[in-house]
């Protein structure tokens, strides 16, 4: 797996995290200079408008990255959407790296789980040497810590930390984790691929009368 001081080889390249409350967009060069653009908006809003505020001509991008997940699903969808038709109109490598497992490298402690709310009392949880798990509340143990910014539906569990998402300051202390993966169709990242039932049409037939 690539890591960012990797995949800056490529020349100009486009980051792109909604997994967040706050849009995060940065242009990473092949130099290490760094530009970074955040906005409080939905991210259809958000994501271009820091774009636009970054002067990115996308053409100009020789490759992307992107955050996957967990996170806000809609945001994510909607990075993987630009990346796919800006890639459309011009193929380029695509990268993909999950938040928490960023953040995790970032603070090096292997005693701690990074959570995100998965839904239905789950929650994604990652920690160093055993990577990213789904788990209910109830087997949630030891020191425990969320990105802010992330929003949650289920109750949080007692004594949960809120840790900094800001990647122009988490960046530079995983810039040689291996921590990307190329892809050719970025989307949200799922723990398992939805299952679905088969109907099958039958014809209605009224109740018989008594």
């Amino acid at each position: 797996m690539p890591s960012f001081r990797e995949i800056r080889r490529h020349g100009s390249v486009l980051l792109i995290d909604a997994a967040s409350a706050t849009i995060q967009v940065g242009l990473l060069g092949a130099d290490g200079i760094e530009s970074w653009a955040t906005s409080p908006e939905e991210s259809g809003i958000g994501i271009f408008k820091s774009a636009t505020q970054l002067a990115i001509v996308p053409a100009s991008i020789d490759a992307f990255v992107y955050c996957e997940g967990p996170g806000s699903v809609l945001g994510i969808r909607t990075s993987a959407m630009a990346l796919r038709t800006w890639c459309m109109l011009k193929p380029r490598p695509i990268y993909a790296y999950t938040s928490l497992a960023v953040v995790a490298h970032a603070l090096g402690r292997s005693e701690v789980g990074v959570i995100a709310d998965a839904r239905r009392d789950l929650w994604h949880h990652y920690q160093l040497g055993h990577g990213l798990r789904r788990m209910p509340t109830g087997d949630l143990s030891g020191k425990l810590v969320m990105p802010a910014g992330f929003r949650h539906w289920t109750q949080l569990p007692p004594k949960v930390e809120t840790c900094t998402y800001a990647l122009a300051d988490i960046l530079p202390q995983i810039d040689d984790a291996e921590l990307l993966r190329a892809t050719d169709a970025p989307d949200a990242f799922l723990h398992e691929e939805p299952s679905y039932l088969t109907w099958t049409p039958q014809i209605h037939r009224s109740a018989p009368t008594p």
